[in-house]
């Protein structure tokens, strides 16, 4: 395409116009008769060609560059079209964290609604399953200044006191966390908000099929598994997890949500089948494993060219709140490629115990608020709903005070901020309590490779 042609298109973007300018006052210098007669002199004419030549290679590097233009234009457009086909919705607990630190709460939900492809086959069915529950509550702490970035995991079974949700659902306002999804996204807000003294300024939401989904149009994430693994409740694999080999190995989709959501762990090591002992703990650990797969693998495979397929493919299993522009995710999606190393993990510390939501965590105190402090890098807000006690009763909540250097007061969690480990702690009950989640997986774990 030469300058005439996107000239008449109309075409040609502002940043070539200064290109196109030079091209132009060259072609009409070469234009100049050099000889009244019109006839050229043999070293004119070797003048004349060696400035076409150059003026045929301005041309092409013009047109290379505005063919470029247009097609990172073309792109750009488009995953803006796909990003505003994510369903969005107002978000009022949402703050404002204009230019500083903010914190997007991710959220996977059990909701199998307009599933029918292999979630749906696998987990149950819409009809099934009442009200929805969130799976996995993840908080993502991002400093723009410092270009830092880390993960706070809340087990979905903590015992709280639920915020913003209606009475019609029917919920015992004293109930596990994970219950507060049940009328949606503003409602956990307000529930982790006024326990914990988090706020949130945005968030995103991704359903069973939105995540295996998300790990095909990566073509698949790359994991390294020392043992055979599988999901095993007495004979019954919930999950679908079921990996016969060991070694380094793409797995696609549906093992990874597999992975992801099996709370029945198992591996194969010394001629028998081992439980992970660990639970939804180790679960959790393992759901951070995925997630840092398959950011080694989008950072390596994403581009303005592929991310549109991306964000077709998990798309219609997302949402996000109205002020999460795509600007704004560009921006962070920049940030984390300038993370070095793997990004910090925190896990909330707490116990087992028998409440009368069944069986369910209790936060421990005060390791809760000094972690908190830690992962936020200052004090959190005060809290109006204290975590609960196995009793039901509120517990007492201390101010985070000198914690919130982000020196790592609570035992381990420097430990945890540099790619350590936590030591366990024992509490006042005699309870054994981990204040932060191992930031290295156990040795059964499957890892990034």
């Amino acid at each position: 395409m030469g300058r005439r042609a996107l000239r008449r298109a109309g075409d040609v973007p502002p940043a070539l116009a200064g290109l196109q300018r030079l091209g132009e006052e060259i072609e009409r210098l070469e234009q100049v008769p050099t000889a009244r007669t019109g006839a050229a002199a043999p070293g004119v004419a070797r003048q004349r060609r060696h400035r076409n030549w150059r003026r045929r290679v301005l041309t092409g590097a013009v047109s290379l560059v505005a063919l470029v233009v247009v097609l990172a234009v073309s792109a750009y457009g488009y995953i803006r079209y796909e990003w505003d086909k994510i369903p969005s919705h107002a978000c009022p607990s949402c703050a404002d964290a204009g230019s500083g630190p903010y914190n997007v709460l991710l959220v996977g939900s059990d909701s199998r609604a307009g599933d029918t492809g292999a979630a749906a086959q696998a987990f149950g069915s819409a009809t099934q399953v009442t009200g929805q529950r969130a799976d996995t509550i993840k908080i993502v702490h991002v400093d723009p200044a410092a270009g830092t970035a880390r993960i706070l995991s809340i087990p979905r079974d903590t015992f709280v006191t639920l915020s913003g949700v209606s009475p019609a659902s029917g919920l015992s306002s004293r109930n596990k966390i994970n219950a507060a999804y049940n009328d949606g996204p503003d409602s956990l807000i307000q529930t982790i908000h006024n326990t914990f003294g988090i706020e949130i300024s945005d968030y995103v939401t991704i359903d069973f099929a939105g995540l295996s989904n998300a790990v095909d149009a990566l073509g698949g994430i790359s994991m390294d598994f020392p043992y055979p693994v599988r999901d095993d409740d007495n004979g019954n694999n919930n999950s679908g997890l079921n990996i016969p080999r060991t070694g380094c190995q793409t797995i696609d989709g549906a093992q990874a949500l597999a992975l992801a959501r099996s709370r029945y762990f198992q591996y194969y090591a010394d001629g028998y089948w081992h439980s992970d002992p660990t639970s939804d703990i180790g679960r959790i650990e393992r759901q951070n494993l995925i997630i840092e797969a398959m950011g080694d693998k989008a950072k390596s495979t994403l581009n303005p060219f592929t991310i549109n397929s991306f964000l077709s493919a998990i798309g219609p299993h997302m949402s996000r709140d109205d002020n999460l522009s795509i600007g704004k995710m560009r921006a962070l999606l920049q940030q984390y490629h300038a993370f070095s190393g793997q990004v910090p993990t925190y896990l909330l510390p707490t116990v087992p115990a028998t409440t009368s939501a069944g069986d369910a965590l209790i936060v421990q105190e005060p390791q809760a608020q000094e972690m908190i402090a830690t992962f936020l890098g200052g004090p959190p807000d005060p809290v109006t709903t204290p975590p609960l006690a196995a009793d039901g009763l509120p517990m007492s909540v201390p101010s985070a005070g000198s914690s919130a250097s982000g020196s790592g007061s609570v035992p381990g969690a420097q430990a945890a901020a540099t790619g350590g480990s936590a030591a366990p702690t024992t509490g006042g009950t005699g309870a054994t309590t981990t204040t932060v989640a191992p930031s290295r997986p156990t040795s059964f774990d499957p890892v990034p490779c």
